[in-house]
C-alpha cells in the first residue's frame, strides 16, 4: 500500500517505464541459506519470495512495465524465480551494478529518468544515484535512503516491490485499469 505520493514523487514515478531492482534483501528479507547436501558434496541455495512482490511483477508486466533484476549472486533459484514472473532482464553475479544497469537501459531503449531501482545497501547506490525514481526498501543501509526518492513503508521481502508497482501504477492513472487484470 503506498500511503504519500507527493507531487514531485508522482512526477518521477509517472515517467518510468522499466523497473530494474536488486535481489536480496529486497525481493528477499536478505537471508542466505546454504543446505549441505552430504554424500553429494557441495550446497543448494535456497531463497524466499514475497507471493505479494510475485503479484506485483506480474502486473507490472501486464501493464507494459519491464522489469529486471541486478544482484550480486549468481543463484539458480532468482533465475527461476524470474522465468515465472516474465522478468525480462536478468543480471547475475554483478559485482558492481553499474554495467548492468547501462546495459538494460540500451536493452529497453529507455532514458535513466525512465527507470526505477529498488535497493538495500550501499552496493544499490551507484544504480540509485542514476535512476530517475530511486527507493530504498523501509530496512535499508541509512546511506542509500539518504539519497533516495522514496522509502517503501515494507521491508526488503515482504511486500516493496509489489508497493513500488502500486505507485507507479497509481501515478501513471493506470491503477484502477490495472486491478482487474490482477485478480482475473
Amino acid at each position: 500500500m503506498v500511503y504519500d505520493i507527493n507531487p514531485e514523487l508522482r512526477k518521477r514515478a509517472r515517467k518510468i517505464k522499466l523497473f530494474l531492482m536488486d535481489v536480496d534483501g529486497t525481493l528477499t528479507d536478505g537471508g542466505v541459506c546454504l543446505i549441505s547436501t552430504p554424500g553429494i558434496g557441495g550446497f543448494s541455495e535456497m531463497k524466499v519470495f514475497e507471493a505479494k512482490d510475485g503479484a506485483g511483477l506480474k502486473l507490472a508486466s501486464i501493464m507494459g512495465i519491464r522489469t529486471g533484476f541486478i544482484t550480486g549472486r549468481k543463484s539458480q533459484a532468482v533465475q527461476q524465480r524470474a522465468d515465472e514472473l516474465s522478468v525480462e532482464f536478468v543480471y547475475l553475479g554483478q559485482e558492481t551494478k553499474t554495467a548492468a544497469f547501462e546495459d538494460c537501459l540500451k536493452r529497453a531503449a529507455v532514458t535513466p529518468e525512465e527507470t526505477a531501482y529498488l535497493g538495500d545497501d550501499l552496493p544499490d547506490m551507484p544504480v540509485a544515484h542514476r535512476a530517475g525514481l530511486a527507493v530504498a526498501v523501509a530496512n535499508a543501509a541509512p546511506e542509500l535512503k539518504a539519497i533516495c526518492h522514496y522509502v517503501t513503508h515494507a521491508p526488503g521481502g515482504k511486500g516493496a516491490a509489489r508497493e513500488v508497482v502500486e505507485l507507479i501504477l497509481k501515478s501513471q492513472g493506470r491503477w484502477e485499469e490495472a486491478v482487474p487484470k490482477a485478480i482475473a
